[in-house]
C-alpha cells in the first residue's frame, strides 16, 4: 500500500523490531513481469508479477516496487504483498492514490509485459504461518487493509490449519470489497474461518444490518472475545487502526498481543 501503500496498499509504518525475514528469504531486487492485471474495486487494482527469483515470501509480508522513467528517473513505494508461499507469482493490489507518483499509473497505464523491479520479501513482525500455533486469529481490515491479510486467510485455507480465525473487514459499499471470490472460497474450505463486513455508506440489499460506521460495539460483536487468548491483526489507514486500537483496549484486550500495520497516502 502507499498506505504502506494504501492509499495504494502499501505499508509505511512498521516496528524496526520486528524481526528479520526468513534467513532462507533473504531481501533482494528482482526484475518483475506483469503477468495479469485486472480491476479489483472502482479504485484499485490487482496486479500479478512473475518475478522468476523470487524466493517465496511469509503471509503478511511487503516489498518495495520501483519504476524507471526514460530518462532514468526512479519512483518506488512499499505495497503489501496478497499471495504467499514459495512461488514465483507475486500478488498485489494497488489502491489509487489521487496526484501520486506511483499508484495513478499502476492503477489506469501498467499493461501486461511490463517490467518493474522489486524488492523483497520485506518484514517478519507482521506475519502469520501455518501451524505455528493453535491460538485464534482476528484478523481487522481497513479498506484495502485487507491485502495482507488475505494472504493469511488464503494461507490458513490452502493449509487446512485447525486454528480458529475471524475477520472483519470495513468498507465503504459492497463495490469496494477487495478479493471476495477469494475469502469466499476460504470460507468454503474446511479450515475454521468466519467473516464480517461492515458497510460504512451502502449495504448490500440483503442485508440484516443497514450501513453505518463501524463502532466499538459492532467491533466487539464481531471479534473473538478479550479472553479467547487471540493473535489480532489489524491493517488500514492510521486513523482507523488507531480507533480500533483504542476501542481493542478498552473492550479488554490484550494490546501486547496486537499487530497492527498502518499505511498512509503518498501515493
Amino acid at each position: 500500500m502507499s498506505a504502506s501503500a494504501p492509499s495504494d496498499t502499501g505499508l509505511e509504518a512498521r516496528p524496526a523490531s520486528g524481526g528479520p525475514a526468513s534467513a532462507t528469504r533473504r531481501p533482494a531486487w528482482h526484475p518483475a513481469t506483469v503477468a495479469a492485471v485486472a480491476v479489483e474495486t472502482p479504485n484499485a487494482r490487482r496486479i500479478d508479477l512473475e518475478v522468476p527469483t523470487w524466493p517465496g515470501n511469509d503471509a503478511g509480508q511487503h516489498l518495495d516496487l520501483r519504476l524507471t522513467a526514460e530518462d532514468g528517473y526512479q519512483a518506488s513505494r512499499s505495497y503489501s504483498i496478497a499471495s504467499s508461499g514459495d512461488g514465483t507469482r507475486v500478488v498485489l493490489a494497488v489502491d489509487r492514490v489521487d496526484g501520486g507518483e506511483v499508484s495513478p499509473f499502476l492503477v489506469d497505464a501498467v499493461e501486461v509485459g511490463d517490467a518493474l523491479e522489486v524488492h523483497g520479501p520485506l518484514g517478519g513482525w507482521f506475519v502469520w504461518r501455518p501451524g505455528a500455533s493453535s491460538r485464534p486469529v482476528q484478523l481487522i481490515a481497513g479498506g484495502s487493509g485487507i491485502v495482507p491479510l488475505l494472504a493469511m486467510v488464503t494461507a490458513h485455507a490452502t493449509a487446512d490449519d485447525p486454528a480458529p480465525f475471524r475477520l472483519l473487514a470495513a468498507v465503504r459499499t459492497p463495490d469496494d470489497v477487495f478479493f471476495r471470490a477469494e475469502v469466499d472460497g476460504a470460507v468454503a474450505a474446511a479450515a475454521p474461518l468466519e467473516v464480517t463486513y461492515v458497510y460504512s455508506r451502502t449495504a448490500p440489499p440483503a442485508s440484516a444490518v443497514p450501513a453505518g460506521r463501524l463502532t466499538r460495539d459492532s467491533l466487539a460483536s464481531a471479534v473473538f472475545p478479550p479472553d479467547a487468548g487471540a493473535r489480532v491483526y489489524v491493517c488500514g489507514s492510521t486513523p482507523f487502526v488507531e480507533q480500533v486500537l483504542r476501542w481493542l483496549g478498552e473492550l479488554g484486550h490484550d494490546l501486547t498481543d496486537v499487530r497492527a500495520e498502518r499505511f498512509g497516502g503518498n501515493g
